[in-house]
């Protein structure tokens, strides 16, 4: 399975943010649409992911002023990103490896689409769900 598949499944809506948007700003966007992570988006190009977990993280070493200060200060700048012809396994093990659990779908430099550690883990089940309907068929014809 590709993860375009992925994508046809679940849609290819991306929740940005700005790098300038406060930290505040970004808990509210975070809230609203009722993710974990946004990716982080300037003059139509991916610079940076921010999720849940790093809000938390800075939060516990930089206390409340961290809600004035600015996304950029806090994402992750070095953003691992995949093809929509990558297939899931791959990306399954490269979210392993590198432990990450966001992964934007970038095609010539432009976002259309963002994958999580759930869509791959639900596009697995499903595959192995087909293999044993398959193999329940094939053992009841015999």
């Amino acid at each position: 399975m590709r993860i375009s598949d992925v994508l046809r499944g679940k849609g290819s809506n991306v929740a940005t943010v700005d790098p300038a948007l406060s930290v505040s700003g970004l808990v509210a966007e975070l809230a609203r649409h009722n993710v974990g992570a946004m990716v982080v988006v300037a003059n139509g190009e991916v610079v940076g992911i921010v999720s849940e977990r790093d809000v938390v993280r800075q939060l516990h070493e930089r206390g409340a002023d961290l809600l004035d200060a600015r996304v950029s200060d806090i994402m992750t700048s070095s953003v691992y990103t995949c093809l929509p012809t990558d297939s899931v396994d791959s990306l399954a093990a490269t979210m392993t490896e590198r432990r990450i659990r966001h992964m934007p779908v970038v095609v010539d430099g432009s976002l259309v689409g963002i994958v999580n550690i759930g869509d791959v883990v639900k596009s697995r089940i499903g595959e192995l769900q087909t293999e044993r309907e398959q193999l329940q068929s094939y053992i009841a014809q015999g």
